[in-house]
């Protein structure tokens, strides 16, 4: 028998036989060995027969048959997550999303004021500490104010000298006007006078005429006449001298009281200007970007320092130009703020720019020459903040959100 039907044998052989393959070879599949050892030949090797069918070892564990079923059920739980996620984001997106217009391009924005000096002067005393809280009329800086207090006193001193001079004045003027009462008492007295002597002088004609009175006694009377005459044209020019004297010294004190006036205005700038030697807040805010030390010289404009009033925050989102069809005042705004990603605030918008941010930088782009590259523009908008949430102070000038303007609102 060869080797190959040894070999075919074996395969088709029972179950037990293959279980156990140190089984013995039944007898007669045994060759016969030849008892002359140079009779030997080498045994052929067994070729393995290929067109037999392969039999399957039974000792494969069973958990490799469940392998293919746990991958199974782990694919369609992965398909059953995948589809619940798209309807999930897609019901939103239908219900929600698609009226929401968003931006990262936005930024908290406060009206920043800035401190000026308003006179020059030494830094006398800084008051309050950097970043603090400070109150609209509390005084930040002192100026050294020595010489406006002098600068003060001098035009007070000037005023009370210009108001004597008035009074002064005030009694020229009661003293000319007696005199103009004494003028007039001498015209009428004056003019009694020219009229007796010109009844005289008339009786003297009569009886000149008729030569009842002397050559001389007529020529007296006639020269008593004359003289009568001239005394009331003086007192008269007396009365009106006085009189004028009168308006004039009245000018003059009209001229005083201007000059008093005048003087006056003095005071008031050199006591606005000593009260600019303390620099106070014009609003509520908090005192940062100090600039100056005690003891520096600064002079009249010269900045300062900062006051950032946070009760009154707003935020500037820059939208793009495609955005805006839907965007208008009164919208309910989502602010999610970087600093502060935990909490939502809701916002309203309040305004929209006129103008692209673009239009009002100090060099902007003039496209009538040379090439051209598109770029979509940005409109600033602008949010506002509830009062409440403004006056916790979280919100900080120049602080990164993310805006999300619901169109659905505002309507």
């Amino acid at each position: 028998m060869s080797g190959r039907d040894q070999a075919a044998r074996v395969l088709r052989s029972e179950p037990a036989q293959e279980a156990d393959p140190r089984a013995a070879v039944p007898p007669q599949a045994a060759r016969p060995l030849p008892d002359d050892p140079s009779t030997l030949k080498r045994a052929e090797p067994v070729q393995p027969d290929t067109k037999s069918e392969p039999v399957a070892p039974a000792t494969e564990p069973a958990a490799a048959a469940k392998k293919p079923g746990r991958k199974r059920l782990a694919l369609i739980a992965v398909g059953l997550a995948a589809l619940a996620a798209g309807a999930y984001f897609g019901t939103d997106y239908m219900l929600v999303g698609r009226f929401m217009v968003s931006t990262d391009d936005a930024y908290v924005r406060a009206n920043n004021t800035t401190l000026g000096a308003r006179v020059a002067g030494h830094i006398a005393a800084i008051v309050p500490r950097d970043n603090t809280l400070v109150k609209a009329g509390d005084v930040v800086f002192r100026i050294d104010d020595g010489d406006y207090r002098i600068a003060v006193d001098t035009a007070r001193a000037k005023i009370a000298t210009q108001q004597a001079t008035i009074e002064r004045i005030g009694r020229q003027v009661t003293a000319q006007e007696s005199a103009v009462e004494q003028a007039q008492a001498q015209r009428e007295s004056a003019e009694a006078s020219a009229r007796r002597a010109t009844l005289d002088f008339d009786r003297q004609q009569a009886l000149s005429t008729k030569g009842f009175a002397s050559r001389a006694v007529f020529e007296t009377s006639q020269a008593s006449r004359d003289q009568g005459t001239a005394s009331v044209a003086a007192a008269k020019a007396a009365y009106d001298a006085a009189r004028d004297n009168v308006e004039v010294t009245k000018a003059q004190q009209n001229e005083a009281r201007a000059q008093l006036v005048e003087l006056q205005s003095s005071l008031a700038k050199a006591e606005r200007d000593l009260d600019f030697t303390n620099v106070r807040a014009p609003v509520d805010g908090v005192f940062s970007n100090r600039m100056v030390n005690t003891g520096d010289y600064i002079n009249a404009g010269q900045r300062l320092g900062n006051i950032v009033p946070l009760s009154g925050v707003y935020i500037d989102a820059n939208f793009k130009e495609t955005q805006l069809a839907r965007l208008k005042p009164g919208q309910t705004v989502d602010i999610s703020v970087d600093a502060y990603s935990g909490r939502k605030i809701e916002g309203t918008v309040d305004s929209l720019s006129p103008a692209a941010g673009q239009v009002f930088t100090l060099l902007p782009p003039d496209n009538a020459t040379g090439n051209f590259t598109k770029v979509v523009q940005r409109v600033p908008v602008r949010i506002r903040v509830p009062a409440e949430v403004a006056r916790e102070g979280l919100l900080r000038a120049g602080m990164s959100v993310y805006i999300r303007v619901d169109t659905r609102t505002g309507k």
